[in-house]
């Protein structure tokens, strides 16, 4: 059931600027995106448009919170979890929302930053999944157990995925699947 009033009027307001972010800059990359396109699409004022949000770089912030609970949200219809390959290919069809996370991972190492709460809770969450799915193949065999505990591996590959997106923003022949492929080829048994 919707909410009533003026407050529920407000949060449909900001998810539908938020919806309209995501969109433009998924499509118009980060640096090409002005939030007056983002107000445009959405029928206010730039002015009418920040009033939802405490900065642009809350705003910035709240788009990919918005972008990685939608990946959950893909990960629960489907019943498992995506595979590495498959989230990376979903990045490399948003190259916009790519550099967006990279550039506010960046900012993010400031803990006054808005989106420092927001990666301090995404990477521990995403190294919880990554350590069940690399628990899960360690116990069935498919990949090496001698290497590191699931824990520090988890923390490696996490950063080997990181490295190849900012590699990818920077020269597109950089296949992001295949460097992927080529690290996880060094774990197979």
């Amino acid at each position: 059931m919707a909410k009533r009033g003026p407050y529920g009027k407000g949060e449909a307001k900001r998810k539908e600027i938020l919806r309209a972010a995501l969109e433009v800059f998924a499509d118009e990359g980060y640096r090409g995106t002005s939030l007056r396109k983002v107000a445009a699409r959405c029928a206010i004022s730039l002015p009418g448009l920040m009033h939802y949000f405490d900065s642009k770089e809350d705003l910035l912030t709240q788009v990919l919170r918005m972008r990685d609970e939608a990946a959950h949200a893909r990960q629960e219809e489907r019943g498992a979890s995506l595979s590495y390959r498959e989230i990376i290919k979903e990045g490399s069809g948003t190259p916009g929302l790519v550099e967006l996370f990279v550039s506010m991972a960046a900012a993010a190492s400031d803990p006054a930053h808005p989106a420092h709460a927001h990666f301090a809770r995404r990477y521990p969450v995403l190294r919880e999944q990554v350590v069940a799915s690399l628990r899960s193949r360690m116990d069935t065999g498919t990949i090496r157990t001698g290497i590191v505990p699931a824990e520090r591996l988890a923390v490696l590959l996490i950063a080997v995925v990181d490295g190849i997106q900012l590699q990818w923003l920077v020269d597109r022949s950089v296949d992001m699947r295949q460097a992927a492929d080529d690290v996880m080829a060094l774990l197979e048994v």
